[in-house]
Formats: structure tokens, C-alpha cells, sequence
């Protein structure tokens, strides 16, 4: 997976990004990140300017539409002529002769504009976000960014809470990390990224290490039992638990989707039945009356 972020601080995506999981990532090749300096695609050769006052007045400075749009198509060209190779190496590995269809005009990846504005970044998001094969952050700065070039290339309007940051760079680093941990082959077990927080609404459960006791606090003996039944059934409780406490929101829309199963309720018997019951009842006592008689 390919990340391009337009930033007018390249070197803070880069240093960032370059180490412990994601930095083992992307030197195995499962994603590489692109940090394009917008300034290099300005008009103002002596300053590199990308930015300016704003119409009708106003506090602080705004960036200029042209400079982000020609980094955007630098990049939409990249991505278009790295498509077009893998076709023609796809196609050549293919006995029988892969089309070729040249220079896909169509193909627009999609391009998340970090803003405060936008639906706060969730689990679901990233999900969404990590089957694509390139997407593009644009980082705003100052007072934000000139409508006109949002409208042109926007797909995705997305903040990581509400509140107000100097920059998108750090909002972009925090989507692309929790996106990249959703990446096959990223973390070393798969599995640790279907049982953290917010995998089907809850929150993880508790989790111990060595020593057993620490401070007077012992490990739950359920995950001492090696019943692995028993300690996923206790895991799914704790998860619940907790989800409960301190994510009500998120447990809402979990018992929402996961509604508990109705009370089976017991069976009235009718007086009807009753009474034929103790009808049954008594011919039995009758005909076994009779027949001692008869013995007799």
C-alpha cells in the first residue's frame, strides 16, 4: 500500500514514519510512504509562496489553490505511470496475454483532507481505508486551504477529534498508522489486529504478563486454566465490561447489533389441561381399583 501526503514538512512525515513497525513495513516493501513538499510546485521561484490573504478579510493566511493542485497531479502521474508498468509486467508474465490498457484517464485515488471539519477518523474508517492501493493526505496549515482546489480533488473530509491542531500533519500520521496495522503481512500477528479495541465495538480486554503476582495483584485463574473455551468466553465478558464503563456510546451500538436473546418463556397450562389431566388421573385409579377387585 502507497501513502502520498502533500505537506509543506516533509522531513516531520519522514522522520515519523520511518521507524519501529511501520519502518520494518515499509523496508519488507508492504507500504511506503511519500512526503511531497507542496512549496516545490509554486509559482514564486525566489520564495516558494503557498500561501496568501484571504478574500473578504480575515485573521491569518490561506493556502493558494494552484501549488496544492500541481502536487496533486505530480503525484496522480506517478501513481498512473507505476499502474501502467505493473500492467505491462503483469501481461508479460501471463501466458496467455494480458490487455493492455494504456494510461487509465479514469483511475483517481482517493484523497483524505485532514480537517476538523470532517467525520471523525474510527476503526471503520481505517478498515475502509486499508483495501485501497494509494491514497493521498493533503496537510493543511494557517487558516486552512482554498475551497476551489477541495472541491476538485477532495474524496474524503476527515478529522481525528474536535479540537484544533496547528497542522495536518500529526492528524495524517495517527490515520495512517492505525491503517497500515490493517495491512496483510504488517504485524506479525494478524490476529492482534481482529482482538484489539473496537473490533466489533468494544474495547479490549484486560491482559497480563509475568509474574503471576505483582503488588499483592494476582492473574485471573481462568487464564492460568489452559481451557482456551473458557478464557475467550472470559475475554468477551471483560470486553463488554469495560465497553460498558468507559465507552457507553460504543456499547449502544454494540448491544444494538448484538440484541439479546429473548427469555424462552414457560409454558401456562390451561384449565382444559388440567382438568383432563386429573380426569386421566383418576379413570387410571379407577380402572386399577377394578381390576383388584376382580382378582379378589
Amino acid at each position: 500500500m502507497n501513502f502520498h501526503i502533500m505537506t509543506l514538512f516533509p522531513e516531520m512525515i519522514e522522520h515519523s514514519l520511518s521507524t519501529s513497525i511501520l519502518g520494518r513495513a515499509m523496508m519488507k516493501g508492504l507500504i511506503s510512504f511519500e512526503a511531497i513538499n507542496i512549496r516545490n510546485y509554486s509559482k514564486d521561484d525566489k520564495h516558494h509562496k503557498v500561501d496568501d490573504y484571504t478574500y473578504g478579510g480575515g485573521a491569518g493566511m490561506l493556502m493558494q489553490a494552484q501549488p496544492i493542485y500541481d502536487c496533486y497531479s505530480a503525484i496522480i502521474e506517478k501513481i498512473s505511470k507505476a499502474r501502467n508498468e505493473a500492467q505491462v509486467d503483469d501481461a508479460e508474465a501471463d501466458d496467455n496475454g494480458a490487455k493492455i490498457t494504456g494510461d487509465d484517464a479514469a483511475f483517481k485515488p482517493r484523497v483524505i483532507y485532514v480537517t476538523p471539519q470532517g467525520a471523525v477518523f474510527n476503526q471503520q474508517m481505517a478498515s475502509d481505508f486499508a483495501k485501497e492501493d494509494d491514497l493521498i493526505f493533503l496537510c493543511g496549515h494557517y487558516e486552512g486551504v482554498d475551497e476551489r482546489v477541495l472541491e476538485e480533488i477532495v474524496t474524503d473530509y476527515v478529522s481525528i477529534g474536535d479540537y484544533v491542531l496547528t497542522g495536518g500533519e500529526l492528524p495524517a500520521m495517527v490515520m495512517i498508522d492505525a491503517i497500515s496495522r490493517l495491512v496483510p503481512g504488517v504485524l506479525n500477528n494478524d490476529e492482534s489486529a481482529m482482538t484489539e479495541s473496537f473490533n466489533n465495538n468494544l474495547l479490549e480486554y484486560p491482559q497480563y504478563s509475568r509474574p503471576e503476582e505483582w503488588m499483592g495483584k494476582k492473574v485471573p485463574a481462568i487464564l492460568l486454566s489452559g481451557d482456551h473455551k473458557k478464557v475467550d468466553e472470559w475475554r468477551l465478558e471483560q470486553s463488554i465490561i469495560r465497553t460498558k464503563e468507559r465507552r457507553p456510546d460504543l456499547y449502544e451500538r454494540w448491544l444494538s447489533e448484538n440484541p439479546p436473546e429473548p427469555e424462552k418463556k414457560k409454558r401456562r397450562r390451561k384449565k382444559s389441561d388440567a382438568a383432563n389431566s386429573e380426569a386421566n388421573a383418576e379413570i387410571t385409579i379407577e380402572l386399577g381399583d377394578e381390576k383388584k377387585n376382580h382378582e379378589t
